[in-house]
């Protein structure tokens, strides 16, 4: 049986965790399924030890949301599942109940290509406790994967410094998944193309390559495969000159970039995949403008990330244009986003219309939670972002606010009445039906870049980047702390 027959033709519904359908359950024996909450998806640090992430991965999700349900399989499994004793674990009503189920949550995120920093919420979810619960999995699966792809790509590309990047990484993508959202998270990261024709297709992503090693190789000589490529693909030639000696190579390609030029077209140049890519660059440029073909780029590849692209531009590289693979669609070397999914409040409507803060403590501080329905807005100065304020959707900032860094109160920042700004999570679904609108993936790659731009270029250093401030609005942080104490206080008599 075939991937496609596997996974695909059928609901994707049951892309959850066990526990997720063992909790649901317990909420629909102990009578509280009707419970509301509030969730909000965050990560708690950066990844690759910078100063900032990129928001990717939610029109995956919102058409995972607008397709959702279990269908006759996903119902059949479940109900065969067994305990220890032998028994069902589910039993018939709540299979029945599965059956009914009808998506109704109000979800709330950022758009694709913002820029996000630790603590603030990526995604808010508001709904039927057991609707919540069903989507942490999935929601986490998309958004943590995309937006460490994401992230790893506006690097590389602010590494490149304006020359053009290309995704490469199919071949060494995880799975078949892994490989059509990395090249989508990749491009919304900035780059400026990929390799994979079937994100072509589907997506909209400009595609881009040159030939094998194996192409040149299958010929008795190296200036007849780059010919015969040159008759075959006039209008496209890149041709790779590192299969035998790189230089030679290069000479080999002015061959067949003359006899193009005699038939109308230009080469457009040459692919660099080995050796010492400064010097190689540095010398195949000097041959290249000396045969007259100064027009004719300079692309390279072979393991590289933006600690290697920034090592080689300090060398003085001939280089114009930038493949990068394995390392980009693997985000090397963090291979994942540590973003968690986190009840903050519940409610039961029907005894009242308050909600009441829940947190999650721990002797970690980094692993305490936030109460609260939670929005983000970003203040900024003369088109410049300057802070970030989390704080609760029923507080009124229209006299300012202090920021106070949850790990660190003694780090405040005052945000004067008046300042300009912007509140970051906007509607997504509202009772299950999808209010955002579908943005074409140029535009968000768009946002990305000017999202950039409007922050202070410390913390987009790769080497001990500026902490950006963004932290709890002060009285949110005073309600969390006292939360914390009592807590504690119920769990240990006071003792330290």
């Amino acid at each position: 049986m075939g991937f496609k027959t596997l996974a695909y033709n059928q609901s994707l519904s049951l892309l959850t965790d066990f526990y997720q359908m063992t909790m649901s359950y317990a909420y629909w024996k102990s009578g509280t399924s009707g419970k509301e909450a509030v969730f909000h998806l965050f990560f708690r640090k950066n990844p690759f030890n910078g100063g900032f992430s990129i928001s990717a991965g939610l029109e995956y999700a919102a058409d995972f949301l607008e397709n959702f349900y279990f269908d006759k399989t996903d119902l059949e499994y479940v109900a065969s599942l067994k305990g220890n004793d032998g028994r069902p674990i589910f039993e018939e009503g709540f299979v029945d109940y599965l059956s009914r189920f009808k998506f109704e949550c109000d979800i709330d995120a950022l758009p694709e290509g913002t820029v996000v920093f630790p603590n603030e919420p990526i995604i808010r979810v508001i709904g039927p406790i057991v609707q919540c619960q069903i989507l942490e999995t999935i929601l986490l699966n998309i958004i943590n994967f995309q937006t460490l792809v994401a992230t790893k790509a506006a690097r590389i590309v602010l590494a490149a410094r304006g020359d053009p990047v290309i995704e490469f990484g199919l071949r060494r993508a995880q799975g078949v998944d892994g490989a059509l959202a990395a090249s989508r998270a990749a491009y919304i990261g900035g780059c400026s193309a990929t390799s994979n024709m079937m994100a072509g297709k589907l997506l909209g992503i400009p595609v881009r390559g040159t030939h094998a090693h194996s192409w040149v190789m299958s010929f008795d000589d190296e200036e007849q495969a780059f010919m015969e490529y040159a008759k075959a693909i006039p209008n496209n030639c890149i041709f790779l000159v590192d299969t035998y000696n790189s230089m030679e190579g290069v000479r080999k390609a002015v061959k067949a970039g003359l006899w193009l030029r005699e038939h109308g077209y230009e080469m457009t140049g040459i692919r660099l995949d080995s050796g010492d890519l400064a010097y190689l660059s540095i010398e195949a440029r000097k041959i290249l403008d000396e045969s007259g073909f100064k027009n004719s780029k300079i692309l390279a590849s072979n393991q590289l990330d933006e600690s290697i692209i920034t090592s080689l531009k300090d060398q003085g590289a001939k280089i114009d244009i930038w493949g990068v693979g394995t390392k980009l669609v693997t985000a090397y070397d963090e291979p994942a986003l540590d973003g968690v999914y986190k009840l903050s409040a519940v409610r039961q409507k029907d005894l009242g219309p308050e909600w009441k803060f829940r947190i999650k403590i721990s002797e970690q501080a980094v692993k305490i939670t936030n109460p609260g329905i939670l929005q983000v807005r970003r203040y900024e100065t003369g088109g410049e972002n300057i802070a970030d304020c989390i704080y609760d959707a029923g507080t009124d900032l229209s006299s300012g606010c202090e920021i106070v860094d949850p790990q660190d109160q003694t780090r405040r920042k005052t945000i004067e009445k008046n300042t300009p700004f912007a509140d970051l999570l906007e509607p997504v679904f509202r009772k299950g039906k999808r209010v955002y609108p579908k943005i074409d993936i140029n535009e968000i790659r768009e946002k990305t870049m000017t999202n950039l731009e409007k922050f202070h270029q410390g913390i987009k250093r790769f080497i001990n980047p500026h902490r950006y401030p963004a932290g709890l609005e002060k009285s949110l942080f005073d309600k969390r702390t006292a939360m914390i104490l009592s807590k504690r206080n119920d769990n240990t008599g006071g003792a330290l």
